[in-house]
């Protein structure tokens, strides 16, 4: 019997990568095969991804999908840089970013910061497991207050929280997961695929050597046992008729579902479980959040979601035609331009 294909005629096995060198059970490998999943139900034209990532476990995991897709491994923290640029440069491309909470929220914070609020396009996927795994467990700006590791004891510090991070620097969609739970992780992505702008989906993701005992919150066992998911989420492309008319604006109520429209036609239905929350108003979702935070909660779902505003590429008016692909007659201004541009300074 012939393998089934998707509408490139792909089969999944062809949007895999290299075999995985992370630890086995890894939650990073969980989320390499949920966005394998999500490029093949869409149907994406790996040679129109590019995937971009900086340094750490996590950033090894673009090098586990999507094998004929170009990519770049940055350096430490840096990668938000180097996504900024490529997107300019090509604004055809579909940039997709795995980076993680010691590369977003240490040494990449400002970087990270300063991508959200000038809403670079790509997808965001931050493998958040609270410790730096691949320099032997110590405590990242995401590990939990109050939290004990073998060989670093104690943690005393307040955790930063990248998803409340990400809203209050003017991300307009965010969402949080759990890597053992794969269809809400594959539905999220799908869903921020379609998004225009920074889509940033944070993703606990159990470290089953340093970070997996049971009382930390970003445990397998502690995720299992106390997600509370915001939604029951799905995710309907482009061309599919919601069966009720789009809400955008006010409340919803317990058990009802409102449909989400993307940018590019596709829709996202929420139904909502838990929690009361509306995604599309940012001042619950801070509160939400900081609450969440302060009663240790484990809050999964889309938190928030807005209209999309203007991407960098059309705050800085790029051509349509990708700089890229301009002749050196629209890149090299002439001589006599140049000229003429000095003489107005004199």
């Amino acid at each position: 019997m012939a393998p089934k294909t998707n509408a490139l005629n792909l089969t999944r096995e062809e949007y895999k990568g290299g075999k995985s060198t992370l630890c086995p059970g890894c939650g990073h490998d969980s989320i390499s095969n949920q966005i394998i999943s999500m490029a093949y139900d869409l149907g994406i034209n790996q040679h129109d991804v590019i995937k971009l990532s900086g340094i750490g476990c996590s950033s090894k995991t673009p090098a586990y999908f999507m094998g004929r897709a170009h990519a770049f491994n940055a350096v430490h923290g840096r990668m938000p840089s180097v996504a900024t640029g490529a997107t300019l440069a090509n604004r055809n491309l579909t940039a997709i970013a795995v980076s993680g909470d010691g590369d977003t929220g240490s040494i990449g914070f400002g970087q990270f910061k300063h991508l959200v609020r000038r809403n670079v396009p790509m997808v965001y996927i931050i493998e958040n497991n609270g410790v730096y795994g691949l320099t032997k467990g110590q405590f990242s700006a995401t590990s939990d207050a109050g939290q004990v590791l073998k060989y670093y004891g104690k943690n005393e510090l307040p955790a930063i929280d990248l998803a409340l991070e990400a809203i209050i620097g003017g991300a307009t969609f965010v969402a949080r997961s759990f890597s053992g739970d794969a269809k809400q992780v594959q539905t999220l992505l799908k869903a921020a695929m379609s998004h225009k702008g920074t889509a940033v989906v944070d993703i606990i993701s159990p470290c089953v050597t340093f970070n997996n005992n049971p009382e930390s919150n970003k445990s397998y066992d502690y995720g299992k046992s106390n997600e509370i998911a915001l939604q029951e989420i799905d995710f309907m492309p482009k061309g599919y008729v919601p069966e009720r008319e789009e809400i955008t604006v006010g409340d919803y109520a317990e058990g009802e579902t409102i449909s989400v429209k993307m940018h590019d036609g596709s829709f996202i239905r929420l139904k909502k479980v838990g929690e009361g929350h509306d995604p599309r108003n940012r001042g619950e979702a801070i509160q939400m959040l900081e609450k969440a935070q302060m009663e240790q909660l484990f809050i999964t779902g889309l938190l928030y979601y807005e209209e999309p505003r203007p991407t960098l590429i059309e705050t800085l008016y790029c051509t349509e035609t990708p700089l890229a692909h301009l002749g050196e007659d629209k890149i090299r201004p002439s001589k006599d331009a140049l000229d003429k541009l000095m003489q107005s300074y004199m």
